[in-house]
């Protein structure tokens, strides 16, 4: 799953077969498409603010536009008050919100976000699901999310694309898209089971499936997909 992203940000190339974007072939990175890791990669020398204003400089935007885009994305996060401190400073999940900060001040066409919450704690990770989908429906782009959370993909995507050994088994529509008064719904319960069932044996006593999410402009006709397998 991880290399399905790093096929999509252009760092892999494909064995075989075609990856597109807007219906051109991937052939190298750009900035519309920007990855989010689990480890929220943040330069330890640089503010908050400045990490967020790193996208920004490499594309030549003045140093005053600079700060004020960067103070706009980290109000969106919820971090207007955190600007000076640096990363060492932050909790795991704020960190990961500096990350997403950053990543939308560069204003990508599409977000790969590979595990970003797996090493929060439930209740930080319950937060910032909700943060994700706030801001996207703020600032909609696309966003491929990889997770090892069933239940995760279900409430963030659009489509669950379970992949098997051979690639993507199914690709399944979620029901009750980011409704969190949902989660126990039937169609909800059917498609979790729908998918540990294509996982295979032993899945559902994995207490962490691992997913992938991709969300689009809500105003559009394309959803947001996720993708599950184990391992």
């Amino acid at each position: 799953k991880t290399t399905v992203l790093r096929g999509l940000a252009g760092l892999l190339r494909p064995a075989s077969g075609q990856l597109l974007a807007g219906g051109a072939a991937i052939t190298c990175t750009s900035p519309d498409r920007a990855l989010i890791f689990q480890d929220d990669a943040l330069l330890p020398w640089r503010t908050v603010r400045r990490n967020v204003e790193l996208p920004l400089a490499i594309r030549g935007v003045p140093r005053r536009d600079r700060a004020r885009q960067a103070r706009h994305w980290l109000g969106q996060v919820g971090l207007a008050d955190q600007e000076a401190r640096l990363p060492h400073e932050l909790s795991g999940g704020m960190r990961q919100r500096v990350q997403l900060a950053r990543t939308l001040a560069g204003r990508p066409r599409a977000i790969l976000m590979d595990e970003p919450f797996g090493a929060l704690d439930a209740q930080t990770r319950a937060t910032m699901q909700q943060l994700l989908i706030t801001v996207w429906q703020a600032s909609p782009t696309t966003v491929v999310f990889v997770t090892h959370d069933v239940d995760e993909a279900l409430f963030l995507g659009d489509r669950v694309g379970v992949l098997g050994p051979g690639g993507i088994t199914e690709m399944i529509t979620v029901p009750h898209k980011r409704d969190p008064e949902a989660r126990s719904a039937p169609e909800v319960a059917a498609a979790r089971a729908r998918i540990l069932a294509l996982l295979g044996p032993g899945a559902a006593a994995h207490t962490t499936p691992q997913t992938t999410t991709q969300t689009t402009t809500p105003t559009t006709a394309e959803p947001m997909a996720a993708t599950a397998g184990t391992g």
